[in-house]
């Protein structure tokens, strides 16, 4: 692929700081190479040394074997072991509660082992069946809303032991330009890539924005991408129970609204453990093509993914990238969404990716020219603001060292994604927030009713 070289008006965009990809926690395998380097695994909890071995044999079979396809995983899922960590890390994360509302608190007080022992015998005898997965909507970045799906403790902890089986045999498939939900990889990975393919002169941008693509990814050609790999009909069965499961939305129980089950074609929710598994095994499927049919180099282009978030980078070809991306994802039985999907000009016009802007910034005084920038979006500091008022709002009466520690955690995480090197609102949080935390001191003082 030739690299375009810069005009000399333009100067070389401001560099990143190097990322810890995947933020040092969570497994791990991509710095496994072609050559056969073993990639170490971890998870945010320390994984136990058995279950650790396994991942790592199945990882190394599916990377020296791309044919092999695993007949014997089902028994792996409901061992003893791996159920027990699947539950701690499941604990770990603490989400609400489902359908059933059963809480990992009051599973705590019944008895965790006994609790685990039944789920056992449930999978072991064939008798498992997921319970229905609870819808909230949540707003999205750029307005509207967007449903969220909430499986039951149970259900996730049998998700989460799944997953601990077959992550490593995909993992050693799927493409480098892919940084979605994948161990040792992130969302800052994916930007740096972005920069690093403006700064070698790809402008053009194919900006796209697929069409609700966690709902509308078909069933059966999922289930085709997994069994390419994954044979065990146990498995592939407990696989399609999640798809297929009862969707229920509502507060009230006498009207609660049900959809999905036996009669559903499509979609994985949002918000169940293997969910951000099977979106990569599908959205593998477009990227392997890309790179089989060697289209970088045809449209001199890079693609970067992210989930169902992409950008193709083109040197002048964009648009006939943009067309056959377009004519592929109807072969899959996706769409790209006309409205947000655009091609744009990097040196002129502004493009956002995963919180970031990138567009084109004049250097200050005394110096002059241009560069090529990334900053944070501008809807990214408007909803750290609003997440600290809400934290720093008057009916808030938690003590200042909840409020502290909450706050210091939202900042923590805001900070480690938007560093000081490309663009930290430091006014916001210099001037803002100061002042914020000084009018919520000054209520919560003393004689004012505040704890």
């Amino acid at each position: 692929m030739a690299k375009q070289p810069a005009r000399k008006s333009e100067r070389p965009i401001v560099p990143l700081k190097p990322g810890n990809a995947g933020g040092g926690k969570g497994p791990y395998f991509g710095s496994a190479s072609e050559a056969g380097k073993e990639a170490e695994i971890g998870v945010s909890l320390a994984t136990p040394d058995k279950i650790r071995q396994l991942q790592k044999k199945l990882y190394r079979k599916a990377k020296q074997e791309p044919d092999y396809r695993f007949y014997l995983l089902y028994d792996k899922v409901y061992r003893e072991d791996i159920l027990a960590h699947a539950w701690q890390l499941v604990r770990e994360h603490n989400g609400a509660p489902g359908v059933d509302g059963i809480s990992c608190e009051s599973i705590e007080a019944r008895g965790v082992e006994e609790w685990l022992a039944g789920i056992r015998k449930e999978l072991h005898e064939q008798t498992y069946k997921p319970d229905p997965v609870r819808r909230v909507m949540i707003p999205k970045r750029g307005g509207g809303e967007r449903p969220l799906g909430i499986p039951t403790i149970r259900d996730r902890v049998v998700q989460t032991a799944a997953k601990l089986v077959l992550e490593p045999i995909f993992e050693a498939d799927f493409e480098p330009n892919a940084y979605g939900y994948r161990p040792e990889r992130s969302a800052k990975d994916a930007v740096q890539e972005v920069h690093r393919g403006l700064k070698d002169g790809y402008w053009e941008v194919v900006d796209a924005d697929l069409s609700h693509y966690f709902d509308t990814i078909p069933h059966h050609e999922l289930l085709q991408s997994v069994a390419r790999r994954v044979v065990d009909a146990k498995l592939l069965r407990l696989i399609k129970l999640w798809l297929t499961a009862e969707v229920e939305e509502g507060d009230d129980p006498k009207r609660v609204q049900r959809s999905g089950g036996k009669r559903s074609r499509q979609g994985t929710p949002q918000g169940g453990v293997i969910s951000p598994l099977l979106a990569n095994v599908y959205m593998n499927r477009f990227l392997k093509h890309w790179r089989q049919q060697g289209k970088g180099r045809q449209f001199r282009a890079r693609l970067i993914n992210y989930a169902d978030d992409f950008v193709i980078l083109s040197a002048g070809r964009a648009a006939q990238a943009l067309a056959w991306t377009s004519k592929v994802m109807t072969q899959l039985k996706l769409s790209l969404n006309p409205v947000k999907t655009s091609i744009k000009d990097a040196r002129r016009q502004r493009f956002d990716f995963l919180g970031y802007s990138f567009g084109r910034e004049r250097l200050r005084p005394p110096r002059s020219g241009w560069y090529l920038a990334a900053w944070p979006s501008k809807r990214g500091p408007a909803q750290l603001r609003a997440s600290v008022a809400e934290e720093l709002c008057r009916t808030n009466v938690a003590p200042w060292a909840e409020v502290a520690t909450v706050l210091n955690r939202k900042l923590r995480g805001w900070a480690n994604y938007f560093n000081d090197s490309i663009g930290l609102s430091s006014k916001f949080l210099k001037r803002r927030l100061r002042s914020k935390v000084t009018a919520h001191a000054v209520n919560a003082a003393p004689g004012r009713g505040r704890g």
